[in-house]
């Protein structure tokens, strides 16, 4: 038992250390890995160079933060995520990127488009939108039957054309009765409606 609390001794390093440089494995009697964390992470790294693939070299960082793979910047625990899965609690990305990366998977998921072109998408419009011609342009307009993207536009007027579906009459007779020129269907038969001329 003392043997136990007193640490344990890696075989491939040849050192004996607390329990604490040993990874978990619920497989093993101890519930503890055979090899240290510093001689498995190394064993890793050879494992993978011999297949060919790069492995990223281990940065030092303060207690109370983490670096985020997309910059390389060290960030404290605040402006992470909180994730029950990952090894430390936290995601894989900060806040900032992780925002990044779920706007451009969304837009590539739903409209097909790469941040590429969506650049290119607001600069033919001139970063204005199409409709309200107020700056900026941020969510993208497509058509519900054909998928085929139409332009960026606020979230109102988005919202809007979606609210009147995308009809090109219902948007006209909307338009007309802003500007005042208020009408009133008369009912011809049940369901039938007659417009003024």
């Amino acid at each position: 038992m003392s043997e136990i609390s007193a640490g344990r001794k890696c075989p491939r390093c040849r050192k004996t250390l607390p329990r604490e440089s040993f990874a978990s494995n619920k497989a093993m009697r101890d519930g503890l890995q055979a090899h240290c964390r510093k001689c498995s992470a190394e064993y890793y790294q050879q494992r993978q160079e011999a297949k060919g693939k790069a492995v990223r070299v281990k940065v030092p960082v303060p207690r109370g933060h983490k670096r985020c793979p997309r910059y390389g910047e060290v960030k404290s625990h605040d402006q992470w995520e909180r994730d029950k899965s990952s090894s430390d609690g936290r995601s894989s990305y900060c806040r900032a990127c992780r925002a990044e990366r779920n706007r451009i998977s969304c837009f590539q998921r739903k409209y097909g488009l790469t941040p590429a072109e969506l650049d290119a998408l607001i600069a033919a419009q001139q970063g204005v939108r199409c409709i309200c011609l107020t700056a900026p342009a941020e969510h993208v307009d497509h058509c519900h039957e054909t998928g085929r993207v139409r332009g960026v536009l606020c979230f109102s007027c988005n919202a809007a054309l979606g609210q009147l579906k995308d009809r090109p009459d219902a948007i006209r007779r909307a338009a007309a009765y802003v500007e005042g020129n208020a009408w009133k269907p008369t009912l011809v038969a049940p369901g039938v409606y007659q417009l003024p001329s």
